[in-house]
């Protein structure tokens, strides 16, 4: 088993991981109290690595957080699991580029008609500065993150990354964001490792924000 097979343990690895990640989150809905709708198979994880971090069991309370890769794909999901499908409780995590697009599946969907970034918020909604990746990065502080890079065996891939001429002289979060991201497997490892590593407490706030809404549905 490779590092990031560990690393993701209990998940689908490899390319065909979001179709086996969306395939295994749609076997759980027809039993679901409540859905949360992510972009990727990332946002999945970082949710319910904090939930397990604070004791939060989202199984227990038939919580299904369902990747459903992409934002585009939003709309038809709400459809489905929302007031003209299941009508169950819905909730969402996104990146900041697809807030609109997610706003306007809400208004469709009749979930909710909200106007701007807190109106979403308040329908359990909530958006990332940027992307999750950024998030982590700013919750952790590069120095944690260094260390994480280092415990998955990846500095050496990361100084040489520095060195390119691309990325000389950038701040060392923008480069570590660009590293994170260049793969998707790496992408949903830190997504993992990083909330494993941190204190719950220091979580990114939209993560805090949508666990805290889960808990009072």
């Amino acid at each position: 088993m490779t590092r990031g097979e560990q690393a993701l343990a209990g998940y689908p690895y490899g390319p065909d991981a979001p179709q086996a990640a969306l395939e295994r989150a749609l076997t759980l809905t027809p039993d679901a109290d409540a859905i949360v709708l992510v972009e990727g198979i990332s946002d999945q994880i970082a949710i319910e690595t904090l939930a397990t971090r604070q004791g939060f069991d989202l199984q227990a309370r038939a919580i299904v957080v369902v990747p459903i890769g992409g934002a585009q794909a939003a709309g038809n999901y709400m459809s489905m699991f929302g007031p003209g499908g299941q009508g169950l409780p819905l909730a969402g995590f996104c990146d900041a580029d697809a807030a609109e697009t997610f706003r306007r599946a809400v208004v469709r969907a009749d979930v909710g008609s909200p106007v701007d970034v807190s109106e979403m918020a308040a329908l359990g909604f909530h958006l990332c500065h940027r992307d999750l990746e950024d998030e982590l990065i700013r919750a952790a502080g590069t120095d944690t993150m260094l260390v994480v890079v280092e415990s998955q065996g990846e500095l050496g891939s990361f100084h040489t990354m520095q060195k390119q001429v691309k990325w000389r002289g950038r701040a060392t979060a923008e480069q570590l964001h660009r590293f994170i991201r260049s793969k998707a497997t790496r992408s949903q490892r830190y997504a993992r490792v990083v909330l494993e590593v941190i204190e719950p407490e220091q979580a990114p706030a939209p993560l805090v924000a949508l666990l805290s809404h889960l808990r009072r549905q």
